[in-house]
């Protein structure tokens, strides 16, 4: 059986990380942006409200989605996703030639730096326009504790969750085709996919996010790097949302997976599809007058 992603040690892998010269001031530098675009903007605006207007995101569709405890884990998984891809990449590096060391290492390096930019891009919207959700107060389970006690909850749109996965799927796929690999672990690209996928569904399912907010991060992603998040595979990416295939085993077989009509899995599939177009038809680069890439997501959220 080949090597799963899911298996590598995220504690493993950060000790890596520090230790390895090229990778450490842009690890350092990647969670400095993490801190202050993420962190510290958000509790500087819930300690200080008033300063940044705050929109709420929910959309009718979102009752469709049933409340769902049992993905917390899965959904509390996205920051280890994108640390155990980085460990998965770094043990193909090992395997490397010593001369094609130095390229290996070089995508991986870009990966890591590329994440920590990724807070920054997100917070040029943030700091014009802050969201929020309405969220059940679910206190049961330690995990929701957590969640509730430490995240304000007003960065919405765009969803980092589904941004940051979105990036890690595709920049690990990059990778691994620079190398010539790609064919190589195409099962561990597949297994990507299919884990941002989940965690998408998961920010629905704990309620965290609207589906607003996953229209919008795709629209952000294809803004960040059209190349590797085209029109096309966005589209191809909101067309696995709550299919049957998406589910990568996250919940133990004793724990019962949520139910989604079929009917309403499409309508809330056409209404994230729709809008994503909507945000492209409305950016910078289909329309000369509309400003930065934010000014759509900026003007949807001054909408509500």
């Amino acid at each position: 059986m080949s090597e799963r992603v899911a298996g590598v040690s995220v504690i493993g892998t950060a000790f890596r990380i520090f230790t390895t010269a090229p990778l450490r001031p842009v690890a350092l530098g990647c969670i400095k942006s993490i801190v202050y675009n993420f962190f510290f903007c958000q509790y500087r605006a819930a300690l200080f409200p008033g300063k940044i207007p705050v929109s709420r995101v929910d959309h009718q569709l979102d009752e469709k989605i049933p409340f769902t405890p049992d993905w917390i884990g899965v959904y509390l998984d996205f920051v280890a996703f994108w640390i155990r891809s980085l460990g998965f990449l770094l043990n193909t590096c090992r395997k490397k030639p010593q001369g094609e060391w130095p390229a290996a290492l070089t995508g991986v390096r870009e990966f890591l730096k590329s994440m920590g930019a990724l807070y920054g891009f997100a917070a040029e919207v943030y700091q014009k326009n802050l969201s929020t959700t309405r969220r059940p107060f679910y206190i049961r389970r330690p995990r929701f504790i957590l969640i509730h006690a430490f995240d304000p909850h007003l960065m919405c749109i765009p969803s980092l969750h589904v941004m940051v996965v979105i990036r890690t799927y595709t920049k690990f796929a990059a990778i691994l085709r620079s190398l010539g690999d790609g064919e190589t672990y195409s099962e561990q690209i597949a297994e990507l996919k299919r884990g941002a996928l989940d965690i998408t569904e998961a920010i629905l399912y704990v309620k965290q996010h609207s589906v607003n907010c996953v229209a919008a991060a795709m629209y952000a992603m294809t803004c960040f790097d059209a190349e590797l998040f085209p029109r096309s595979e966005a589209e191809d990416f909101v067309s696995r949302l709550f299919t049957e295939d998406t589910l990568d085993a996250p919940l133990s077989p004793a724990q019962k997976l949520p139910k989604i009509d079929q009917r309403d899995g499409e309508i809330i599939r056409n209404h994230i599809e729709t809008l994503y177009r909507r945000f492209l038809l409305e950016g910078p680069a289909a329309n000369s007058e509309a400003g930065s890439w934010e000014t759509p997501l900026i003007r949807f959220l001054q909408s509500l």
